[in-house]
């Protein structure tokens, strides 16, 4: 599959884009984003419904997730949040249309004891030779924590 570059403006010089609008800004100029990092520039990332984004934050703080940002269109409209855990992410959203309740996700963590002893939780031995354990967030989110041999 061939990708065009992007192109230039007309009336912008090329390596000028210190006034180029940033993705989801309407009307108005500002600074492009800084370079992503080559890392995450290809990655999968869930989005699991929330009702209240706030509480689900709280939640997923106890896995070692840490809110990256947050995206309103306005006072009182649905919440979209990003967390990360390292480069492991998450999309929590409050928007009825973005996906269903009550999904399933599931992270391969390098210290899943630590995890589990710190929320007090219990890994299971699998047939298909990993350590697991179930968890449940605030909206019924199936949250499965494993990490590989026993």
């Amino acid at each position: 599959m061939t990708v065009a570059p992007s192109s230039v403006p007309p009336g912008d010089p090329p390596g000028d884009d210190s006034d180029v609008p940033t993705s989801g800004q309407r009307g108005g100029r500002a600074r492009r984003r800084p370079a992503a990092d080559p890392s995450q520039l290809e990655q999968a990332i869930p989005v699991l419904r929330v009702s209240d984004a706030a509480t689900s934050v709280a939640w997923y703080r106890r896995l070692g997730f840490e809110p990256e940002w947050e995206h309103r269109f306005g006072p009182g409209f649905p919440a979209f949040v990003s967390i990360a855990r390292g480069p492991v992410r998450l999309f929590l959203s409050e928007h009825v249309g973005d996906t269903v309740r009550r999904s399933v996700v599931y992270l391969r963590l390098a210290d899943l004891d630590g995890l589990a002893d710190e929320i007090g939780a219990t890994p299971e031995e699998t047939d298909w030779q990993t350590r697991e354990l179930t968890l449940h967030d605030p909206d019924g989110n199936r949250v499965r924590v494993g990490v590989l041999g026993s």
